[in-house]
Parts: structure tokens; sequence; C-alpha cells
């Protein structure tokens, strides 16, 4: 599995762009405002691409131990069901 990550924030360090969306086969997304941001920058790119929002608040830094248990526990389920045959 390859992943990218990129955020919608310009003070991001690598926004996203056309080129990440056309990459992903699926777009794991943090927040609804994320998910909003997306679809108004890419919504044709996004084509028919699985979009999950998980619901985790952008309220930590970058890779604090609470964040990475969180994202583990909400896109390990996600990640089981995109790999099932």
């Amino acid at each position: 599995m390859n992943v990218r990550s990129a955020g919608t924030s310009s003070k991001a360090k690598h926004k996203i762009t056309i080129a990440d969306v056309r990459w992903a086969d699926l777009i794991i997304l943090m927040e609804h405002k994320h998910r909003e941001r997306i679809r108004s920058g890419f919504r044709q790119e996004l084509g028919y691409r699985e979009v999950h929002v998980i619901g985790v608040k952008d309220r930590f830094q970058f890779m604090d131990p609470r964040l990475v248990e969180e994202l583990q526990s909400q896109i390990d389920p996600i990640l089981l069901v995109e790999s099932a045959p």
C-alpha cells in the first residue's frame, strides 16, 4: 500500500493538489470541512473515488501519540473493508 499525506489549509506542509487526488484510490479525511474543501476544489477529479470522513478534530500537533492512536483506530477498519476480496 502506498500512502500520501496532504492538507487542505494554505499553511499545510503539503497542500493537496490535483495530482494527489488523481493518484488516490481512497481518500480519508479527518473532518467534514475537509471534505467540503476537497469537493469545492477538485469535484471533477474526485469522480468515483472512495472518500471517508473519520471525524477526528484537527487539534493535535503533528505525530502526537494521541492523534496517531485515534487515526489508527478509525482508519484500520476502513482499510480492512477496502482490502477485502
